[in-house]
């Protein structure tokens, strides 16, 4: 079967590029320091909410994935079927998080939460109707955003991760 221009063109366009690289390193540098963190902050896991452990749960495994949909074939079944995992996981991760509030209230990282709120829906529709420029934006928006950059805020001003991996 001879491939047309178009069928370049869009293999192509689904192939890895350097920014998700960073972004799959990002994520996995993540991945690692939250679960050194919790291991070492064993002695203290019977002190942490439920919440807390579901919502580092969720986020642990949307974490996870996303090197592997980033850096793996895309639009095959298996593509699929860890993107919903993903997007279920950012999903619970969300919703807990808004249960999660330091001085009882909520913080300017609220803010972020109701954005993958909008975000995490239009990734999976943008997938769902194969409008794979608009998906492949908003995953990037949310992995640098919501994972990335939210995930790495974890560990200063002696939050939970930080007392535990550095403290």
């Amino acid at each position: 079967m001879a491939t047309t221009a178009a069928d370049a063109r869009r293999a192509k366009g689904l192939g890895v590029d350097l920014y998700e690289k960073i972004l799959s390193v990002a994520a996995t540098i993540l991945l690692v320091a939250a679960c050194t963190a919790i291991l070492r902050g064993q002695s203290e896991w019977l002190r942490v909410p439920a919440l807390i452990w579901a919502h580092l749960a969720t986020v642990l495994i949307a974490t996870g994935l996303t090197p592997v949909m980033l850096l793996r074939r895309r639009g095959d079944a298996r593509h699929r079927l860890l993107g919903t995992v993903w997007v279920v996981a950012m999903l619970a991760t969300v919703l807990l998080s808004l249960g999660v509030r330091t001085g009882g209230g909520f913080s300017v990282i609220h803010i972020l939460s109701l954005w993958t709120l909008v975000q995490v829906p239009i990734i999976w529709w943008s997938a769902r109707t194969h409008n794979v420029v608009r998906h492949r934006r908003a995953v990037r928006g949310m992995v640098t955003g919501a994972l990335v950059v939210a995930g790495f805020f974890t560990f200063p001003f002696d939050r939970l991760l930080g007392h535990w991996l550095f403290g």
